[in-house]
């Protein structure tokens, strides 16, 4: 027999069914409104030719930022999930804020003096039409490089409640099914 080329699930794919989890940051997941399921980009060789050269197939991934945007809330807690853990990867007071952010998680636990708690790994659960998990985006080893800004300003007519954007760098990702097998 052939290949079956017919596809069996005809509905699509909603951009609204979607949960993040962020173990290093739950209050920006359990917030979160979008997310994005980064670009690939495979690097090019070329091959030199007398006529033209030709491009080929390369031998590096490189992954897209990860980026999502989450509703602050009024005490600024999910805001300042992320802004500390960026503080305390750059360290822009003194040393000793890198050392404290290995040492104390968001959920008031204390790591060992290990890589714990400056890396997250994180995983974008997308749901089918029935809202169901259907697929998963698993995210190794992310940290957060940019929190965008927070304006205020007094000529709004209704109010739009406050959303952030933070983007994240990451070693890589993978799709898996709802059992965690990899796609």
């Amino acid at each position: 027999m052939g290949i079956n080329t017919q596809i069996e699930n005809r509905n699509f794919l909603s951009p609204t069914g979607f949960k993040f989890v962020l173990r290093r940051s739950p209050k920006v997941a359990f917030f979160c409104n979008e997310a994005n399921i980064p670009e690939l980009t495979l690097g090019l060789a070329n091959q030199p030719t007398y006529l033209k050269d030709i491009d080929t197939p390369g031998d590096k991934i490189v992954f897209g930022d990860l980026k999502l945007r989450f509703l602050v809330d009024e005490d600024l807690k999910n805001y300042m999930e992320i802004q500390n853990w960026i503080r305390g990867l750059g360290y822009p007071e003194y040393l000793q804020q890198y050392a404290e952010l290995e040492q104390q998680s968001s959920y008031g636990e204390k790591y060992t003096q290990t890589a714990s708690n400056v890396y997250s790994d994180g995983t974008l659960q997308v749901l089918n039409s029935s809202f169901n998990a259907n697929f998963n985006v698993v995210f190794e080893d992310m940290y957060p490089y940019f929190i965008g800004p927070l304006e205020f300003t007094s000529t709004e007519n209704d109010t739009e409640y406050f959303t952030s954007e933070v983007r994240f760098k990451y070693t890589r990702y993978y799709i898996t099914d709802k059992y965690g097998n990899k796609l």
